[in-house]
């Protein structure tokens, strides 16, 4: 059983809300969690585990499995097309058809920090793949 990410229903509202009237790019994390689900969806698993957040590419397989074995184990998807992003600093998060992910901005791009989320009530979200 995988960790619960610590992101609650209720913080996303309130980090929202604090917006400083600066544009905030949203492709950018949108295509992140896309190009992670196109190489999902083209077997290319090593691809996938490149697009991780390190914490979480390091996490996610259980001992003696590769990070690339761990997502094939998970079988995540389809996604689907974008329907929401959100930013919040250097987090996002991004809602597909079929799946929520949450990504976090480092100096070489966008990374998916947790994927195979689903929200969990007033609880923090259940995700699949989280560091």
């Amino acid at each position: 059983m995988r960790p619960v990410i610590a992101v609650s229903a209720l913080t996303l509202p309130l980090a929202l809300g604090a917006g400083t009237g600066c544009a905030v790019d949203t492709a950018a994390p949108a295509r992140a969690a896309l190009r992670f689900y196109a190489a999902l969806s083209a077997h290319r698993e090593e691809a996938a585990c490149a697009l991780l957040a390190r914490r979480t590419a390091e996490r996610l397989p259980d001992r003696g499995q590769s990070c690339a074995d761990a997502l094939r184990e998970l079988r995540l998807g389809p996604a689907g097309a974008v329907t929401e992003v959100s930013v919040w600093g250097d987090e996002a998060l991004v809602r597909l058809r079929g799946d929520t992910l949450f990504l976090h901005r480092y100096a070489d791009g966008w990374q998916v920090r947790a994927a195979g989320c689903t929200p969990a009530g007033d609880l923090p979200y259940d995700c699949e793949v989280d560091d």
